[in-house]
């Protein structure tokens, strides 16, 4: 199975993997971090799907999708923390100074699971990133050792999962998800040059 992930430009394959069955219902459509919480109150229903159209045009895109032939089966929000509710958010560190970038969000879509789409999708949101320039990026996994997960809360990440993609331990939050603490973890992006 060759998975391959794309910057998320088309709106329809991002409402294949993020949008409700039927087109008002209210969903996160990922942007519960992404905005003020303020604006993600206000904007219901279909507005939030046209929010996140007008998103795709945007350079950079909101994110990556994963495809598997033609066909969208997963999503990672990526983004310049500084763009997003972490760059205010009190529970989770900020490391250093470096505009680092955020991946929060990794949904594969039921039926596609256990096929590695996951990974794809980290190792295609960490491209996404260094080719716009990110120095580093940050996740918020949840730290659950071999605990099962609810798959609904699992959006966030699972340690080992980043863990395998390159990423580090960095720090501790006050963060908690489903009753597991999330952790930040980072990869480096910069060129290492050696002296």
């Amino acid at each position: 199975m060759s998975v391959d992930v794309r910057p998320a430009t088309v709106f329809e394959d991002v409402r294949a993997v993020l949008g409700p069955k039927s087109p008002g219902a209210n969903v996160c459509w990922c942007l519960s971090y992404r905005i003020p919480s303020k604006l993600n109150n206000e904007l219901r229903g279909p507005a939030r799907g046209e929010y996140v159209a007008e998103l795709c045009h945007r350079d950079p895109p909101p994110g990556v999708l994963a495809y598997d032939g033609g066909e969208p089966v997963g999503w990672a929000a990526v983004a310049p923390r500084a763009d997003t509710s972490f760059a205010r958010n009190r529970k989770i560190p900020h490391v250093d100074d470096l505009p680092v970038w955020s991946l929060w969000c990794v949904r594969v879509r039921p039926g596609h699971r256990k096929q590695g789409i996951s990974h794809a999708l980290i190792a295609g949101a960490v491209q996404f990133a260094r080719a716009h320039g990110a120095p580093a990026i940050e996740a918020y996994p949840l730290d659950n050792g071999d605990a099962k997960v609810d798959l609904t809360m699992a959006y966030a990440g699972l340690r080992k999962n980043f863990e395998r993609a390159g990423f580090t331990y960095a720090a501790a939050t006050t963060s908690v998800l489903a009753g597991h603490p999330r952790i930040l973890m980072r990869l480096d992006l910069r060129a290492h040059t050696h002296t």
